[in-house]
């Protein structure tokens, strides 16, 4: 018998008992949607937080200072400033690891142009701020050596600074004031959007480093060359963790730290905080995905069952085809092929499903969602093989069926 006839007859054999053919496969189509969502869901998930790496920069590590006491009252991490610029030139210089060494300087301050004003962040930094931070811009130019040098009042502004500011307006050229001392817009930075905390990356002021020492911090930090932070990039390959105790050790000995003494700055290693939720993310997927295929295994158990009924049912037809001429080998062919075919309709009923409730989720609940067409093709092989798997037995057992004894049972 042709294949064919055979997928003909099965169909046929299906649509006889539709209702019961279509409750068999409602555990194949939920097992399917829930595990192509749930992989949609980690996957959206992973590439969320893939984009807050990239926002950040590729191999970054941050050095904050350390706490301090005053009148008694321990103060947070940060509040004593004891990195200076030099720090930054020693450890580009003698960690072979680093490839770049950022100091960068904060302060807020209240920023005004024409009618419109906007307090915001103001950074003092230098050229390797932005290597570090893979932070490209969108328009305008970089500071340039004399500015550098010179403490220049020249700044490059983000993305939401310059629509509070300046709306639909081109802010390069245009001139506003901060903390009262005029600097004009000379750069627009490339859109970063939110950090891993939520906060807006956009909404800065980068002026050089110079010029905020001089002129918006106070005399004694900027004579001593103190900086808020450090911002470390780890050539690509080199090894991260290693990279990490060699500037520890290298600004211990800076600070003349003696052994057994805790250390007066902290080393934050954001990439690699970043990969650990990422692995999180991966692994509650896979966790997701896998308690969504149960339902899959229970629709295969339902296949097994109800193909068993069908043989029991329909063991004088079979009696009857195997009189005429049909070979065990047919029949194990017809009853393969009817649990294969529930299976893969409820696949691609699945499928639809699936990516129906990804989309829907990504656009009602907000969460971010990527389809992957190997979750699809994973799900359809998966409920292929469910329907070898759990209709082989039934199959079988009705292909060794005796002629005589199908044809006597009522």
């Amino acid at each position: 018998m042709s294949l064919l006839a055979t997928l003909r007859i099965a169909l046929n054999a299906l649509r006889v008992n539709l209702l019961r053919s279509t409750l068999t496969m409602l555990g194949i189509i939920i097992g399917v949607a829930a595990v192509i969502t749930m992989i949609a869901v980690g996957g959206g998930a992973q590439a969320r937080i893939q984009e807050q790496i990239k926002s950040l920069g590729s191999n970054l590590m941050i050095i904050i200072p350390g706490s301090t006491t005053s009148s008694g009252v321990r103060l947070g991490a940060g509040a004593n400033l004891n990195l200076t610029e030099d720090d930054a030139v020693a450890i580009a210089a003698e960690i072979p690891e680093v490839q770049l060494a950022a100091p960068v300087t904060r302060n807020s301050g209240q920023l005004i142009a024409g009618g419109n004003n906007w307090a915001s962040q103001v950074y003092g930094v230098t050229p390797d701020y932005f290597d570090t931070r893979d932070w490209a811009l969108a328009s305008g130019r970089m500071f340039e050596p004399p500015e550098l040098s010179g403490s220049g009042k020249v700044a490059i502004i983000g993305q939401t600074v310059a629509a509070q500011l300046f709306g639909d307006m081109d802010p390069v050229d245009q001139t506003m004031r901060i903390r009262n001392v005029p600097f004009t817009i000379i750069g627009v930075l490339n859109r970063k959007g939110q950090s891993a905390l939520g906060q807006d990356q956009d909404d800065v002021v980068m002026v050089p480093l110079s010029t905020a020492r001089s002129r918006l911090v106070g005399n004694t930090q900027g004579k001593l060359r103190r900086v808020h932070t450090i911002q470390v990039k780890v050539l690509e390959g080199a090894n991260m963790k290693e990279a990490e105790e060699k500037i520890r050790e290298l600004m211990r000995q800076r600070q003349r730290t003696q052994p057994g003494q805790n250390d007066a700055f902290t080393i934050r290693n954001l990439t690699e905080m970043l990969q650990a939720q990422e692995e999180s993310s991966r692994v509650m997927a896979l966790l997701l995905a896998a308690v969504a295929s149960v339902s899959l295994l229970v629709g295969g158990i339902g296949i097994m069952n109800i193909m068993l009924v069908s043989v029991t049912e329909r063991t004088r037809e079979i009696g009857l085809r195997m009189a005429v001429g049909a070979r065990g080998s047919d029949i194990l062919t017809q009853f393969l092929v009817e649990a294969i075919t529930l299976s893969l309709i409820g696949g691609f009923v699945g499928i639809v499903l699936g990516v129906g409730g990804s989309f829907l989720i990504a656009e009602f609940a907000g969460w971010a969602t990527e389809l992957s067409p190997e979750s699809i093709v994973l799900a359809v092989g998966f409920s292929a093989a469910i329907g070898i798997f759990f209709g082989y037995y039934p199959a079988r057992k009705a292909s060794r069926l005796l002629p005589i004894q199908a044809l006597r049972y009522e």
